[in-house]
């Protein structure tokens, strides 16, 4: 494909029917419901991939057998530490790359390799809610240093965190960057406080970046790992966000410590098989990081358009709600509390009145109620039709 090439966002290719959790599984309402909801919730995108990824796939096919696969491959390394060196300045020894079925399950890894059980693990709430989950789940102690909001504008509580991490039970941190639900991507300086406060402490800072290359043209992401060269800093990353891949379930985890990478290995032989990797995630991953530069910023412009559109509905139709312009991801994290409503009643208002499944702004923590998460990686056509929804429910 002529990297010049436009590609068209605007047209819906329909997932129904194709085992999709977006559009086929959706675990909201009853049948009375479940045929009128419009889906804006999980983190994919309604968008069909990059050529180059859909070719390379076609031509792996073709070779008709699809074994145990392992990545490790200098073709691999390359795109993989070449994407980053190229769109972030990051120099990534090839040695410290290890390969996980997902970010979510090597956080799992992560924990149980790094960890003990009742270790507390500190997160900054409202955040993805799996994270709470994977620390109770495997028996460690969920620490929360809330986020500070004004207006809509998300900072973090440098002085909480500190009081957090200087607990000696306190082993880990799970940072988000770009954060997930409230769009920030955090500044070289605001990372440099954080690594300073977890390195001071000896907590282990591990970051998950999966959102790293859906960003506005008015921010830059950062990687920790450019800002400090400590061994106790951890760094995930993966395809599947940026170019649509999630269910080919291939992350790459950056972690620079030989002795942290033989405790995971060990623990992921343990869990995930010894040769675990999905054989098209990674041809996927190699073509994303390869040629997929073009696709991703045209994407990255029509998230850009559309997230500004959620600005100028909300002005002129839903007065009572506050919208802050997401410097990174492809959420709207709009504040609905001023309409007065519990959390419940939001939920079964989006439902049963106005007929779209959202993520609920409480289960990213108790900061998140009366707050809506609205994916808006879909055509305008959908996300205009979302949105009056909502408008004539909230109405």
């Amino acid at each position: 494909m002529n990297s010049t090439e436009h590609y068209d966002f605007d047209t819906l290719v329909s997932r129904e029917n194709t085992n999709s959790v977006k559009w086929d599984c959706i675990p909201a309402g009853d049948d009375s419901v479940k045929d009128k909801l419009l889906p804006l919730w999980i983190a994919d995108m309604d968008f069909v991939c990059a050529a180059p990824i859909v070719e390379a796939m076609r031509r792996r096919v073709d070779r008709r057998i699809f074994g145990y696969s392992m990545p490790y491959t200098d073709e691999y390394l390359e795109a993989v530490t070449g994407w980053f060196r190229r769109r972030a300045g990051w120099d990534i020894d090839r040695e410290s790359v290890v390969v996980a079925p997902g970010i979510v399950p090597a956080l799992g890894i992560l924990l149980r390799s790094l960890t003990n059980e009742g270790d507390g693990i500190i997160i900054q709430t409202p955040v993805y809610y799996p994270f709470g989950q994977k620390i109770a789940n495997n028996g460690r102690r969920v620490v929360t240093s809330s986020l500070i909001n004004s207006d809509g504008f998300y900072a973090m509580d440098f002085d909480d965190l500190e009081e957090k991490a200087k607990d000696p039970k306190s082993t880990m941190m799970i940072l988000c960057n770009p954060h997930n639900p409230v769009g920030r991507v955090w500044t070289p300086e605001e990372l440099s406080a954080v690594a300073e406060i977890c390195l001071k402490h000896d907590v282990l800072l591990v970051s998950d970046d999966i959102h790293c290359d859906l960003v506005r043209e008015t921010s830059r992401y950062t990687p920790v790992g450019t800002l400090n060269d400590d061994e106790r800093i951890i760094t995930c990353t993966a395809a599947s966000k940026t170019f649509n891949l999630a269910g080919l379930q291939t992350s790459n985890i950056i972690m620079k410590d030989k002795r942290q990478r033989e405790l995971w290995r060990r623990e992921a032989q343990d869990r995930c098989g010894l040769y675990g990797c999905n054989p098209m995630g990674i041809v996927a991953t190699q073509a994303a990081y390869s040629e997929g530069g073009p696709w991703l910023d045209q994407v990255n412009a029509y998230i850009s358009a559309n997230l500004e559109f959620v600005g100028e509905f909300v002005a002129e139709h839903l007065p009572k709600a506050r919208y802050w312009f997401p410097e990174g991801t492809y959420f709207a994290w709009l504040d609905l509390r001023e309409y007065g409503h519990t959390a419940e009643q939001l939920e079964e208002l989006m439902i049963y009145r106005a007929h779209v499944a959202l993520d609920e702004g409480y289960i990213f923590g108790e900061e998140g109620q009366g707050f809506e998460r609205i994916n808006v990686a879909c055509p305008r056509s959908i996300l205009r039709d979302c949105l009056e929804r909502m408008e004539r429910a909230l109405s």
